[in-house]
């Protein structure tokens, strides 16, 4: 379990090295050097591990290996010929049975790769005993390859070995994007016209005496093409194109690519904090009630249902939030006024969207007047059940208040009167649908008005307004009400006319 651990400890320790040495040492040939004094020779390999013999009395894997270290070279010929290398070192305790060393790698479905190092039998019985440093660049390695590491002795001795896993850098290195073939992308900026909706990209740094590939894409698992794309000849001076889109989007990205097999791809993605428009699209479908959204771009977010009040406050429908992602959004049983909203929030910021703003709805409070009052209908495109009631607001308590519910059922085109009788000035009828999971108050308020003008005159009390003309054509249009007659008669009280409510 001991030696697991520390491989895996090592394992660790070694990438992380690895991944944060961005600049890279070059080199224009590898070679093998080993201590002064000490003559060696090294030859590449293929082979399967030989069997190994028996160690020497007293010789351990401690005893011979001391401070050894791996790191990534590049090895170059032009400026985008480069190739990674490994450079390995280490210290060994020479001895008369210590011919040289083998240093080999092995990633998966790979063969073994070994430097094999061998001493000069003179040398090494000259410093036998002696420590001596070995350092060996000419092991080659793709980007991104992960791969063990082992160091031998030669001739190879049971359980004599020094062994690590190593993560080479991958192609998201600045400088092997710019060196090495296999991770050379090319480099993408732009320019912005929303007037035109159109991307001008032009590409630097890319594969020399290659084509190159650009075009929008769609960003998720992977990058889906919307079709604009275009193939920059290696011969053009000037290495740009022009892209047009359709929207905006935060997913919308531009992707680049040299057109070689297998060929590594870049993408800017120039609308990515544009959430703003991803809240479009809404769509109703009046068989189903179901109010529907997808996400044009995979998003986290959540999305709710939220009634619209004045002073623009969209206070939320409940049970009505879900989460986003990359699935269709559906609201079922959903009653359609413009006041009915969608609400969607992604992180700390919020955005409102009506649907039905435009003022579509398969119901409504119909408003008429007859015999000089307002009379009050509901008139549905779908037989649907209502509850209205009385919409009061106080001093105490501003906000609409709902008592004396009445229950109603509504067949489609089959208009239904409320009935108004008895209400006072500016009274106020709050309608819902309530054979639907979602469903805004709809808030109508009368002008109605019976007159008490008997009791102010008991009293001696004068009205401070002139009556209006509609107020007298009310006067006039009810000449007996329960059997009383509303008389306009013009009395001076002060500079004012009233209107007396006389007994017959």
């Amino acid at each position: 379990m001991i030696p697991w651990l520390a491989l895996l400890m090592s394992y660790y320790c070694l990438n992380g090295v690895a991944a944060e040495n961005t600049q890279l040492e070059r080199i224009e040939r590898c070679q093998t050097r080993c201590s002064q004094g000490l003559s060696c020779k090294s030859r590449p390999e293929f082979w399967f591990a030989p069997v190994c013999q028996d160690a020497p009395t007293g010789l351990t894997s401690n005893t011979v290996f001391h401070n050894v270290s791996i790191s990534t070279i590049m090895r170059c010929e032009e400026k985008q010929k480069c190739t990674l290398h490994l450079r390995i070192q280490t210290v060994v305790d020479l001895m008369d049975s210590i011919h040289g060393v083998s240093i080999c790698t092995n990633s998966a479905g790979m063969m073994t790769n070994c430097q094999t190092i061998h001493f000069n039998k003179a040398s090494r019985r000259l410093m036998s005993g002696l420590p001596v440093k070995i350092e060996n660049d000419c092991t080659e390695v793709s980007p991104n390859q992960q791969l063990q590491v082992t160091v031998k002795t030669v001739p190879s001795y049971c359980g004599i070995s020094w062994s690590s896993m190593y993560h080479a850098p991958g192609c998201i290195n600045k400088e092997l994007r710019k060196s090495v073939p296999e991770c050379i992308t090319g480099t993408l900026s732009y320019t912005e016209n929303p007037a035109k909706k159109e991307l001008t990209v032009s590409v630097s740094d890319m594969l020399q005496d290659h084509d190159y590939h650009l075009r929008l894409c769609h960003k998720d698992f992977i990058c889906t093409g919307t079709g604009a794309h275009t193939l920059l000849k290696k011969e053009q001076p000037s290495k740009t194109a022009v892209l047009p889109y359709s929207r905006p989007l935060p997913c919308l990205c531009i992707e680049g690519w040299s057109a070689v097999m297998d060929a590594p791809r870049v993408q800017v993605c120039p609308f990515k904090d544009r959430l703003d428009e991803l809240w479009f699209g809404i769509t109703f479908d009046p068989l189903e009630e179901a109010l529907i959204w997808e996400p044009a771009c995979p998003v986290t977010a959540v999305a709710g249902l939220c009634e619209k009040k004045e002073g623009g406050v969209c206070v939320d429908l409940p049970d009505s939030l879900q989460n986003i992602s990359r699935e269709k959004i559906i609201f079922a049983k959903v009653d359609p006024q413009p006041q009915l909203c969608m609400k969607f929030t992604a992180g700390s910021q919020s955005w409102i969207r009506c649907p039905f703003a435009d003022g579509i709805k398969v119901w409504d409070v119909i408003v008429s007047k007859r015999h000089g009052h307002e009379e009050l209908q509901i008139l549905s495109q779908v037989t649907a059940r209502f509850s209205v009631g009385p919409w009061v607001t106080s001093a105490e308590s501003p906000v609409g208040q709902m008592t004396d519910m009445t229950f109603l059922e509504v067949e489609k085109h089959k208009p239904i009167e409320l009935d108004l009788k008895g209400k006072e000035c500016n009274f106020c009828q709050q309608v819902k649908r309530i054979d639907v999971k979602y469903a805004a108050t709809v808030v109508h308020c009368t002008k109605l008005c019976i007159y008490r003008r008997r009791k102010e005159k008991r009293r001696g009390v004068c009205l401070s307004e002139k009556p209006t003309d509609t107020e007298i054509s009310e006067v006039q249009s009810h000449r007996t009400v329960r059997g009383r007659v509303l008389i306009p008669d013009p009395l001076k009280c002060g500079n004012n006319e009233k209107a007396n409510l006389l007994l017959n």
